[in-house]
């Protein structure tokens, strides 16, 4: 504890100095490229995110996903919640109206990584977001078979790749907001989409914090 209050924070982007609860410089910050306000189709699912899969953004979604700093996902989650567009994700949902109908739902992970890594970070996310907007979390997908993963391979490829296989349980929210870190090609949403409205949600949307740029 005494070695924290002494040592300065860290930015994740570039390892300088930053601000105490900050995870990135005050330049690293400025290098984030914000996509805007319109959601994009990605394999027929409206997806949004705030900024590109790049650099300091791309050092925030390794460091929760693969170096566990939980604390990341609140920051990730305010950059979602200032910026989304209304329809994505209601203000009124952050005045406190409850609204049973909206839901996030966290893309599910294999059971396998789950078991690496000890968690979800798409649930981690969505439990910050949900936070930020009164939306509740609907944990109502899993995911089995290959747990292969896509990294690396050409964009072909990655659509022609199962993403393994999802289902849905228990009841799905009327409108399902799909919440993960980073989309890419859409495959796996656009699985975890097919099985939300199989199971009789009537609207799906996704929310990432971070978007391949060309995607």
């Amino acid at each position: 504890m005494l070695s924290r209050l002494l040592a300065p924070p860290l930015c994740w982007g570039c390892g300088g100095p930053a601000r105490r609860d900050e995870p990135l410089c005050l330049g690293c910050r400025r290098t984030l490229r914000h996509l805007g306000r319109n959601p994009v189709d990605l394999a027929s699912v409206p997806t949004w995110a705030p900024v590109a899969y790049e650099d300091a953004a791309r050092e925030l979604v390794r460091g929760l996903k693969f170096r566990g700093a939980m604390a990341l996902a609140n920051a990730m989650a305010a950059l979602i919640a200032a910026n989304a567009p209304e329809e994505l994700l209601p203000r009124a949902a952050a005045a406190g109206a409850e609204d049973r109908t909206e839901a996030l739902v966290p893309v599910p992970l294999h059971p396998s990584r789950r078991r690496r890594r000890g968690f979800n970070q798409a649930a981690v996310l969505a439990e910050a977001l949900s936070r930020r907007t009164g939306l509740a979390v609907a944990d109502r997908l899993t995911r089995s078979g290959s747990a292969g993963t896509q990294v690396g391979l050409p964009r072909a490829e990655r659509l022609a790749a199962a993403p393994g296989r999802v289902q849905a349980h228990g009841p799905v929210p009327a409108r399902a907001v799909l919440v993960d870190d980073v989309a890419t090609t859409g495959a796996t949403l656009a699985a975890c989409a097919r099985e939300l409205r199989a199971a009789g949600a009537r609207e799906v949307w996704a929310v990432t914090f971070a978007r391949t740029l060309g995607r």
